[in-house]
């Protein structure tokens, strides 16, 4: 008797233009989604947690039509989602395929948790130092005082 092999798919429907988000841990899906204010995204936005992957054991992805992210939301990502690709689309082909990297420095893009921070109490663009990229800590340029990934409140 010969046997049949079950073949798993995954069928999302491309996307013609736009970005997807691939690679992100599973846990950090619906914070991505969040720091890139898509909840009241207008356009398909096509969203998968959970998936097997080979790499990460379970992952998540994202596909955004019609958006392609600036290098401060590329840096949101990678704070959040180190693991991630991005996957750039046009006219349903991949044209990019890029890691993300965490950046040395993060530039108004997260507030300071001090609250006695000048950034907190004064329109002044925040500065981080990123000095852990692994466990994400990041330390203000102002006030000195380390963020915890944990701690980590977007602007």
């Amino acid at each position: 008797m010969e046997k049949e092999i079950l073949r798993k798919e995954l069928q999302v429907s491309a996307i013609e233009n736009g970005t997807v988000i691939d690679h992100i841990p599973s846990a950090s899906v619906f914070q991505v989604i969040k720091i890139l204010n898509l909840t009241e995204y207008q356009d398909q936005l096509l969203i998968a947690t959970n998936l097997d992957s080979q790499k990460m054991g379970k992952k998540g992805i994202i596909k955004v039509s019609n958006m392609f992210f600036k290098s401060d939301e590329i840096n949101k990502i990678a704070l959040f989602a180190p693991t991630a690709t991005l996957i750039i689309i046009q006219n349903f082909k991949v044209v990019e395929k890029k890691k993300v990297e965490v950046p040395d420095y993060a530039e108004n893009i997260v507030k300071c948790f001090n609250p006695n921070c000048i950034t907190n109490n004064e329109e002044i663009s925040t500065l981080f130092t990123v000095i852990d990229k692994k466990d994400l800590k990041l330390r203000c340029h102002y006030c000195e005082k380390i963020t915890a990934r944990k701690n980590i409140a977007f602007r």
